[in-house]
């Protein structure tokens, strides 16, 4: 079992920005291939970011590219996302989740990540 605990959701004005973790309970964190997902009220979750298990391997959805950062700490067990130029498109429940079944490259589909954090939210004012 891995548990993923997301935080630092918020509130932040237009142009703003925000660092969100996933803090993961399992002593083979290096071992997976990690992924931000969001999803906005009434649409789909759809894919963010997607890093592999080493943080050399990264991949963002056009509309974050520029914008969004991923990153991983193997040491601390915890995967990043820095969100820069926040706009309120952005507004929705950010989750991170953990594919344990391969640490190698990234991968868009959801359904290919066997845990999922419970979600933080993040609210971009206009």
């Amino acid at each position: 079992q891995v548990r993923l605990v997301e935080s630092g959701g918020g509130l932040v004005q237009a142009r703003g920005s925000l660092r969100l973790s996933c803090a993961a309970s399992t002593r083979t964190f290096s071992s997976y291939r990690m992924g931000w997902f969001r999803q906005a009220p009434g649409k789909e979750r759809e894919f963010v970011a997607g890093i592999n298990w080493s943080g050399g391997v990264t991949y963002y959805t056009d509309s974050v590219k520029g914008r969004f950062t991923i990153s991983r700490d193997n040491a601390k067990n915890t995967l990043y996302l820095q969100m820069n130029s926040l706009k309120p498109e952005d507004t929705a429940v950010y989750y991170c989740a953990a594919d344990t079944t391969t640490a190698w490259g990234v991968s868009e589909n959801p359904k290919e990540y066997n845990y999922w954090g419970q979600g933080t939210q993040v609210t971009v004012s206009s």
